[in-house]
């Protein structure tokens, strides 16, 4: 992942300026307004700001911010042009200005709607822009490339975090088992706790948390226990889903593992076990064979693949959600997720993004499965995490 204020730097702007006329584009628009566009303001260095901010990187020339006359002290870091107004007649006149000749140009919009974690410039900008000859072109492909791509730092800070987040989460189990041996009552709520602690023991400090499910609350994918929720009994599935990074620079590691609370569990469990393992597998291999042919890979096409494993087997109708989100310094991040299901996501994975694959069968008011994996995608394939993924339930003689 890019620095922050990627921007404000030569390097940065000849690197952007490279990427706009691979696309053909003309510019990128960054559009800005009280923290509204998380990406905007990163890639500017921008603070808080509460008037709007217009800032054009040409394909040729000097970048450009127009800026509300009273926030000139926010923008005493920009080493490029600055243009002031104070009222709207006024903005709006400079910034027909700003984007005069300037035809196609990348903002931070997704057509229909179609990828929300880059629909960030709302639809009236977006009229004011087409009123002022602009055609505007979503800036996805650039987003993954400046913005939600992995430094080769956040990359090695990812493997020793998604290591622990692993420990962490399969000994989640045992510690249920043992509680359960010596009577000691485990549920959703004391498992929980236990793992908040040992990933904080572990360096995993920041935007942790964990979801502990047992049973048929396995078949909500988004349960959390409030307070000690379910106990945890023998004989039932249980799910543990854990996630959290190392700073506020790093990116998050986000697994979720399986277990049984039992020595054997039911030829179904197994079954529906081994359908979502190898669905996630099938998206590995998909991603490795594309990297293999140096062929391109959508994030649509990833998800395809994975949905297929499961509904082949008839049950797809349980998979309710898309098979992976991308992850940069937000947890979902906003490059290329693995969707044909609530979007179509058509960006392509491109080398240094990284991302979930977790897909899941969820059978309602009787038990949920699934199985969640990182990828990074280098310029030889993806590189999972961690590096022993689960491959079969653990079971529990309890």
């Amino acid at each position: 992942m890019t620095d922050s204020a990627l921007l404000t730097t030569e390097d940065g702007v000849r690197q952007v300026q490279e990427a706009l006329a691979e696309q053909g584009l003309d510019g990128w628009l960054l559009v800005e307004f009280r923290g509204q566009n998380w990406i905007s303001a990163e890639l500017l260095g921008a603070g808080w700001t509460t008037r709007r901010t217009f800032a054009l990187v040409p394909r040729e020339g000097r970048p450009t911010a127009l800026i509300h006359a009273i926030e000139g002290s926010a923008w005493r870091h920009w080493p490029w042009d600055v243009e002031r107004y104070a009222g709207w007649r006024e903005m709006e006149s400079k910034l027909a200005t700003l984007v005069d000749d300037h035809h196609r140009l990348a903002v931070e919009f997704s057509p229909g709607a179609a990828v929300p974690t880059v629909d960030l410039v709302p639809a009236g900008t977006i009229e004011l822009l087409r009123g002022a000859g602009v055609e505007p072109v979503s800036s996805g492909d650039l987003v993954s490339r400046f913005f939600s791509a992995w430094s080769a730092e956040q990359l090695a800070d990812h493997r020793r975090t998604a290591e622990v987040v692993a420990e962490v989460g399969k000994g989640a189990f045992g510690e249920a088992a043992r509680a359960l041996r010596a009577g000691e009552g485990p549920t959703e709520g004391s498992i929980t706790r236990w793992i908040l602690e040992r990933l904080e023991r572990g360096g995993v400090t920041v935007d942790v948390d964990t979801h502990v499910a047992v049973g048929a609350r396995a078949a909500d994918p988004h349960y959390a226990p409030e307070g000690d929720g379910e106990r945890i009994e023998a004989g039932e599935v249980l799910l543990v889903d854990l996630w959290g990074r190392s700073s506020t620079e790093a990116v998050s590691a986000d697994q979720t593992w399986m277990g049984f609370m039992g020595a054997t569990a039911p030829e179904r469990i197994q079954r529906l076990w081994t359908i979502v393992r190898d669905s996630r597998d099938a998206g590995v291999a998909l991603l490795r064979e594309r990297a293999a042919a140096g062929t391109p890979v959508m994030g649509y096409e990833v998800d395809d693949v994975c949905r297929r494993v499961i509904a082949d087997a008839g049950y797809g109708e349980y998979f309710i959600h898309r098979t992976g989100h991308s992850i940069d310094r937000k947890l979902h991040g906003s490059g290329p997720n693995l969707d044909n299901l609530e979007t179509r996501d058509v960006r392509r994975i491109i080398p240094g993004v990284g991302f979930s694959i977790e897909p899941g069968i969820y059978l309602p008011d009787d038990v949920g499965l699934r199985s969640e994996i990182n990828a990074h995608f280098g310029e030889d394939g993806p590189e999972v995490t961690p590096v022993e993924p689960q491959t079969d339930l653990i079971l529990l003689d309890v």
